[in-house]
């Protein structure tokens, strides 16, 4: 079973994914972008389950809709002691390190991973424990907010396979991790 860890994730033109409120009300910004496939689905077609962040997880249940995901959804947090009622059976706690959570993870038959939610992608990236990145850049400038990136522990060198521009405004670069073998 090889494993392989991925990210699809927007970001601003400096790299943000949130305001400095948490607001992501920045990415109907052009909202030509809904009308086009961006790639997403043919992503997570490729994909059996999905690693997110605790934030991120309080942010999805926010939403007023239903529960958007189909394949499982493990749910990286140190403070939650349980998934709310709602979400049973569709979402999953998972706690320790990540190595202890990937191997739980594995455990279950799952190899594919999406991980989503900025301060998880970080501690992923810090363990080097990203294979792929698809960014898709929305062109406005935030100022401030939540980072995509964070401080790593040695250089990570990334190679880009593939850019997109969609309605003539957004850029999509999908970068996979290049290894020394």
């Amino acid at each position: 079973m090889k494993k392989k860890n991925s990210v699809f994730i927007a970001t601003s033109l400096d790299g943000f994914i949130a305001d400095k409120n948490g607001g992501i009300d920045w990415l109907d910004t052009i909202p030509e972008i809904n009308t086009v496939d961006s790639g997403y689905a043919e992503f997570t077609s490729k994909i059996d389950a999905m690693v997110m962040g605790r934030a991120t997880f309080e942010t999805v249940c926010g939403f007023d809709m239903d529960w958007p995901y189909e394949k499982p959804v493990f749910v990286a947090s140190t403070k939650l002691d349980r998934i709310p009622e709602a979400y049973a059976g569709k979402a999953f706690l998972l706690k320790g390190t990540l190595v202890e959570m990937l191997e739980e993870i594995y455990r279950q038959g799952y190899s594919q991973l999406y991980i989503d939610g900025g301060r998880l992608i970080q501690s992923f990236l810090k363990e080097d424990l990203i294979d792929e990145m698809v960014i898709t850049i929305i062109p406005v400038l935030l100022g401030s907010g939540a980072p995509l990136f964070g401080e790593v522990s040695e250089m990570l060198r990334f190679e880009c396979k593939k850019s997109v521009r969609y309605v003539d405004a957004i850029v999509q670069n999908h970068f996979v991790r290049k290894r020394d073998v």
